[in-house]
Parts: structure tokens; sequence; C-alpha cells
């Protein structure tokens, strides 16, 4: 993947998504398998008279340690990790997972433990410049049910796009949003509504997510009622939940049922008293992403698609619900299904009326 690509890639992962400037400490993470952009990153920060630091892993870490840590393993908080967090100020995070199932037969329960050790790092990491992008690995392009060089242009076409032009046709709907009381999303199986008064909408052109193109905010936490029904399945600890459905009252998910691993949704749920209400609801705005390939970072984005997250809020646009559990589930609106703000709809069989 040695191509001109690669460095504009780099160049808007720098300069657009995480602005680095001289002297800032930037933390790069990835797997081996990212190599090539790693360096192409590691140049362009020293070029900036920044302070890169490295960190690269292996998938299989992952596995060896959920299959054989302890319970006190588990529980321990990793301090060092922790204080080298908060001494940086821009992290640049590259996905490149070799094997996508590794902890398909790991326990949920052993994850579970994990993710709420490690929740002090969300504040300090949302305060922080960063970015997740995910480099093109053959387990990606398996997964998506496309070969290697198919996963390259459709990772490159949904970044390198005019992300200024981007961001001014994102506003108008951030505008619609951050004035309306009330959403309703209606769609196959679906029937749901929340409360969004007080609330700010916020814009990713690019900035968290290479590539961005979605508009998000929080519900108002206790007044989502209705049901709504999944067509894509939910995908949470390597696994895929399908044919999700959820019932709300009041707020709180009163009733879910799923096709498979139902357990694993039984247990996001249960994980604490957040877990049961939404956190978010995005909405996709990429027009470069058209067909859902078992990632969120890109199914997100699906112009013509609504997603609502359950448990964590981001607290920028005044969300207040709290938990370990931050699960995006992904409706597709593109055939039957539209989202109204305060009775006018503004999506319409994925197509925007703004």
């Amino acid at each position: 993947m040695q191509d001109q690509r690669l460095k504009k890639i780099a160049d808007i992962l720098v300069n657009h998504s995480t602005k680095i400037k001289k002297r800032e400490r930037v933390i790069i993470s990835s797997g081996v398998e990212a190599k090539p952009l790693v360096l192409e990153l590691y140049k362009q920060i020293i070029k900036k008279g920044a302070y890169p630091k490295i960190k690269l892993g292996f998938t299989e870490m992952n596995y060896i340690y959920y299959k054989h840590a302890s319970t006190t393993q588990l529980k321990h908080f990793p301090k060092i990790t922790f204080q080298e967090l908060k001494q940086c100020h821009a992290m640049i995070t590259i996905g490149s997972n070799n094997n996508i199932k590794s902890l398909s037969n790991i326990d949920p329960k052993k994850i579970a433990i994990r993710e709420k050790i490690l929740d002090p790092f969300r504040p300090v990491h949302l305060s922080k410049k960063w970015v997740l992008f995910y480099y093109p690995t053959p387990a990606l392009a398996q997964e998506a049910e496309m070969s290697i060089e198919e996963m390259e242009d459709f990772i490159f076409n949904a970044c390198l796009i005019d992300w200024k032009k981007q961001e001014k046709k994102q506003r108008k709907l951030k505008s619609i949003l951050d004035k309306g009381n009330k959403v309703r999303i209606i769609g196959n199986k679906t029937d749901i509504s929340f409360s969004i008064k007080g609330r700010q909408a916020i814009m990713d052109y690019g900035i968290n997510n290479m590539p961005g193109g979605e508009v998000f905010m929080a519900p108002v936490e206790t007044t989502t009622e209705g049901h709504i029904y999944y067509e894509f399945p939910a995908i949470k600890q390597e696994k895929e939940v399908t044919d999700v459905y959820l019932e709300f009252k009041k707020g709180n998910v009163v009733k879910f049922s799923a096709a498979k691993n139902e357990k694993l949704l039984k247990s996001m749920i249960n994980l604490d008293k957040g877990a049961r209400r939404l956190g978010e609801l995005g909405i996709g705005f990429n027009p470069k992403i058209k067909k859902f390939v078992k990632s969120t970072l890109f199914d997100e984005k699906i112009q013509g698609t609504i997603h609502l997250a359950l448990g964590n809020a981001y607290k920028e646009g005044g969300g207040k619900n709290t938990s370990a559990l931050h699960w995006d589930m992904i409706k597709d609106l593109r055939k039957k299904g539209e989202v109204r703000v305060d009775n006018k709809v503004i999506l319409k069989n994925g197509k925007f009326k703004l």
C-alpha cells in the first residue's frame, strides 16, 4: 500500500484531525500491520517539531490477556499508561487488527470487568486531541467480503474528501437539531421518540474519526419511548448480535431480544444502570460510504442511516448519562424510514430534506 494516498491520509490525520503543533507530545498507537502508515506519521510529526511516541502491539496479545488473566489482573488499574495519557497532547490510534474474531470465545464477563476498570481513561482521552483510523488489513477486508484492493479503495474514498465542504453541509443538520425539541424515528418495526431539548449536536467531519461524516447528540435521558429493530447486526466484543429489538419506557430498556448472541446483549444491558439508557443519537452523513462492512467506524457514517448508542453520553453536548458501556447500533432507513424533528421530516428513505 505504498502509494500517494498513504501520504495524504497521514497529512489529514496530522494537519486536519489533530492539528499537531511544535513541541506537542503525540502518542501513535498501532499494530505492526500498519507499519507503512506509522512511519509516514512519525516522519510528518517529526517535521512539525513535535515529539511522537510509537506504541506498537500485536493482535494476539488481547486473546492471551483475556484467556489467562486472573480476576486480580483484570481489576488492576494501569497507572503508568494512565499517567502517559494525561501527559500527552494528542493521540493517533491506528486500528490494524489481523483477526477480527480473536475474542469470540472469551467470556464477555471478563471483558466487562476490564472495561469498568478502564472507564477513568474515557474522560481524559476525550479531553485530548485524538483521532481513530482503521488501516486496511486482510482481516478487515474478509469481514467486509472484499478483496484487500477493494478494501483499500473503500477506506481511501471515504477519507480523501474535502472536509471543509463536508463541515458546511453537516452544519445545516446541526442547526436543525440544536433548535429541536423532539426526535421521532419511524421505520421497519420501529417507532421511537425522545427529547433533545436543550442539547447541542456535535459534528464529526474527520476530527475524531477518520473517516468522519456524522452529526450526533445526547437524548434527554428519561424521555425515550417506543421500540426499534436493527436490520444490521450490532457488533460488540468482536461478536455479531443479530436482529436486535429494543423497547423503551421512561428512558429505559424494558424489553429486548436478539436472534443471535442474546446473552451478550443481556450482559451489556445489565452492565450498569446507565447501560439501559440511550447515550447517543447519531445521523450518518458520509456520501462515500454505502456498504455495511461490519465495522462501526465506517457503518455509523453511512448516509441514510441513524445509530442509537446504549450507555455513556458525550458530555460536550449536554449529555448526562454515565456508563461503562457505549454501544452503537445502526438502523438502516434508506429503503423505508424517516427521521422527524418536531414533526418535520429531515430524512426520508435515506435522503436528507434540510
